[in-house]
């Protein structure tokens, strides 16, 4: 028999020992020997607790509310962004709830991809795990685009300074990496700040928008609607589904909490509340953008905009500079997300690495307990797709940004199928959370993540969006089928699926 090493501990009686060499076979995958100091070179340390985690789901968000989500508003019109925006919160919180059980019951850092293999072997956990990666780089791609955006203009009007964006992109992702390398301790404390910092700046943009006095009701529906439809929905119907993927940019990301499991003191209690409050902490802002911004600057004016809260603060304030300066404020919330997204691709690649499923390069650690090979390859490819798009003739935020939907949503319907069979094919699984709305949420959930995917397959404009993904989608089945499915190893979430979960 071949000799393992493990990270932790798991049951390890000739019952365990049959499962595991029984399944070495199912779904073709095999398991490799592993040096005695693998999971050494692999370590995490345990940093955060309930307020860390929060800040770090809210911080990984909340520059949904300062770029990206405005696009809706072109497929849709306002009124039907709003309605996109509730059945989206809708989607999140059946998630939330169903990811929250999940993850007390399997507290590893792989996330999405532990919940999948569990559920659905080998093969379900790489499919799922590799849609998290795509949607984690990508995510971290666009954001680096609009901070990239809004410092430009920032320097622009207040020094005159103005560079091209691939330069930005240089030092936003080196800047950043950098941090994230830096320490665990350090990331988790800048996320808490920052998610202050970035609050603050909504509730300033709120008190301003309110009492300007040039908020209108009207600016919300000054789009002139086409034949049959109301200023409302001025495209009718369908475009809701259109905008879906735009209104989902108020709250990708919230997901990734699970990730933090084996860097939180108390994982199966904080993880499930983290979500949560976080959630609610991000449909409050969500709902004052939504409302504010487009209210101030105009629905049709906002529909376009690179930065559409320095529109917000231009709208209110005579003087550019007054609003620059805000602005560059706002950008700390886009630095936080780009913070908070870059942690979680890197424990993502990270967890998938340590597995074997990824080259195991990319899960070494090092001296300060931080997946640094595993943040350099996302920040290398994020930057080669954010080149790629914008220099192919599209424009990059919002090809990149539809990728990073596309993948997260695969990711999301897979997840709700785990936690559908997880209930039925492990009903003693210890649960110390469950989800209020239980397999119903999950359903429900499943099915609107199901529809943002077919909305976007079917929406000519996201054609290279959809062509890039389905590329990248079969490199990695391919390279997984070829090489990875004969490398894995007996990393813990990997034990916990193999012993049953007794």
């Amino acid at each position: 028999m071949q000799s393992y090493a493990f990270a932790h501990t798991a049951p390890m009686g000739g019952g365990y020992w049959r499962k595991v060499m029984a399944e070495k076979g199912s779904q073709g995958v095999s398991y490799t020997n592993v040096s005695n100091d693998y999971f050494e070179k692999r370590g995490l340390e345990r940093h955060a607790g309930l307020l860390a985690l929060w800040g770090l789901g809210v911080a990984a968000v909340v520059s949904g509310d300062f770029s990206g989500w405005n696009f809706g508003i072109a497929e849709a019109g306002w009124g039907g962004l709003l309605v996109a925006t509730i059945l989206v919160i809708i989607m999140y919180y059946g998630m939330l709830f169903s990811i929250g059980e999940m993850a007390a019951a399997l507290p590893h850092t792989g996330g999405a991809y532990s919940f999948a293999r569990s559920s659905m072997g080998p093969w379900g956990g790489f499919v799922t795990g590799f849609a998290e990666t795509i949607a984690y780089v990508a995510t971290t791609a666009v954001i680096v685009f609009f901070s990239a955006s809004y410092a430009d203009s920032i320097t622009k009007e207040l020094f005159g300074l103005s560079m091209e964006v691939w330069v930005w992109w240089i030092i936003l992702y080196a800047i950043f990496l950098l941090l994230n390398i830096s320490g665990t301790a350090l990331s988790f404390k800048f996320a808490i700040w920052v998610s202050f910092i970035t609050l603050g700046v909504i509730a300033l943009f709120t008190v301003m928008a309110v009492f300007s006095g040039k908020f209108s009701f009207d600016n919300l529906t000054n789009i002139a609607p086409e034949a049959g439809n109301s200023t409302f929905l001025p495209f009718g119907l369908w475009p809701i589904v259109a905008a879906m993927p735009f209104a989902m940019w108020f709250f990708l990301g919230i997901e990734e909490l699970p990730l933090a499991a084996e860097e939180a003191h108390n994982p199966a209690k904080d993880i499930p509340k983290a979500g949560i409050l976080g959630m609610g902490t991000l449909v409050i802002t969500a709902s004052l953008v939504l409302l504010l911004n487009p209210g101030i600057t105009g629905a049709k004016e906002l529909s376009e905009s690179g930065e559409p809260l320095l529109d917000g603060f231009r709208a209110i304030l005579p003087n550019s500079d007054v609003a620059a300066l805000l602005a560059a404020f706002a950008l700390v919330g886009l630095l936080a997300s780009l913070q908070g997204i870059m942690f979680a691709y890197g424990r993502n690649i990270y967890s998938l690495s340590r597995a074997g499923y990824y080259p195991k390069v990319l899960s070494l650690t090092g001296s300060r307990k931080t997946p640094w090979t595993a943040l350099i390859a996302g920040a290398v490819i994020g930057y080669g797709a954010l080149l790629w798009a914008q220099y192919g003739g599209e424009s990059a935020g919002a090809v990149v940004l539809n990728i990073a939907v596309w993948g997260a949503v695969i990711a999301y319907f897979l997840q709700m199928v785990s936690y559908v069979l997880l209930k039925k094919n492990l009903p003693n699984l210890n649960r110390p959370y469950k989800s209020p709305v239980g397999v119903a949420g999950a359903l429900v959930a499943g099915l609107l993540a199901a529809l943002v995917f077919v909305g976007q397959a079917l929406n000519p404009a996201l054609t290279t969006a959809i062509q890039a993904i389905a590329i990248v989608y079969v490199i990695g089945l391919v390279g997984f089928g070829l090489f990875g499915r004969k490398k894995l190893v007996l990393s813990p979430e990997e034990q916990a699926a193999m012993s049953g979960h007794k």
